[in-house]
C-alpha cells in the first residue's frame, strides 16, 4: 500500500475546503408600485403583491404586467443587463473561487395611473366605429 505525501494531502483537504466554502450570487429583484398593493407578474407569472422581492437566474429582458382595482393595468418589458461578473471567465471566479457572497440587488418602481371611467357617450360612439370598421 501507498502512502501519500502529507503535501498531496494537505493540498486534496485545502481545494475540497475551497470549494465548499466558495461563495455564490444571489441575485434579487424588487418591485415597487405607486400606489402599493398592485399585483405583478413577471413574463406571465405571478409573483405577489408590491412591493414584491424576488430572486432571479438569469439577466436579460422580463415583460412585467401589472394590475390593481382603480387603476389601469400597465404592461411594459425592462431589461435586467447582466454585470461583469456573470461572463466568462469573472463568472467562475466569483462562483468558484471567491471566499463570499455577492448580492445583486435591483430594484424597479413604477407609477400607477387612475382607471379612467367612459362615459355612456363615449361607449356609443367607440362601440359605432368599430361598427362601421
Amino acid at each position: 500500500m501507498t502512502r501519500k505525501s502529507p503535501l498531496v494531502v494537505l493540498s486534496g483537504f485545502l481545494i475540497s475546503i475551497l470549494i465548499i466554502a466558495a461563495g455564490c450570487v444571489e441575485r434579487k429583484l424588487t418591485i415597487n408600485t405607486n400606489p402599493t398593493g398592485a399585483v405583478v407578474l413577471l413574463n406571465d407569472e405571478e409573483i405577489g403583491v408590491s412591493p414584491v422581492t424576488v430572486s432571479f437566474k438569469w439577466y436579460g429582458d422580463y415583460n412585467v404586467t401589472l394590475r390593481k382595482a382603480g387603476c389601469q393595468t400597465l404592461q411594459t418589458h425592462r431589461n435586467l443587463k447582466a454585470p461583469l461578473h456573470d461572463y466568462f471567465p469573472f463568472d467562475f471566479i466569483v462562483g468558484v473561487l471567491y471566499p463570499f457572497q455577492v448580492v445583486d440587488s435591483y430594484e424597479w418602481s413604477f407609477d400607477l395611473q387612475p382607471q379612467k371611467e367612459i362615459s355612456r357617450q363615449e361607449l356609443i360612439e367607440a362601440a359605432e366605429q368599430m361598427k362601421s370598421q
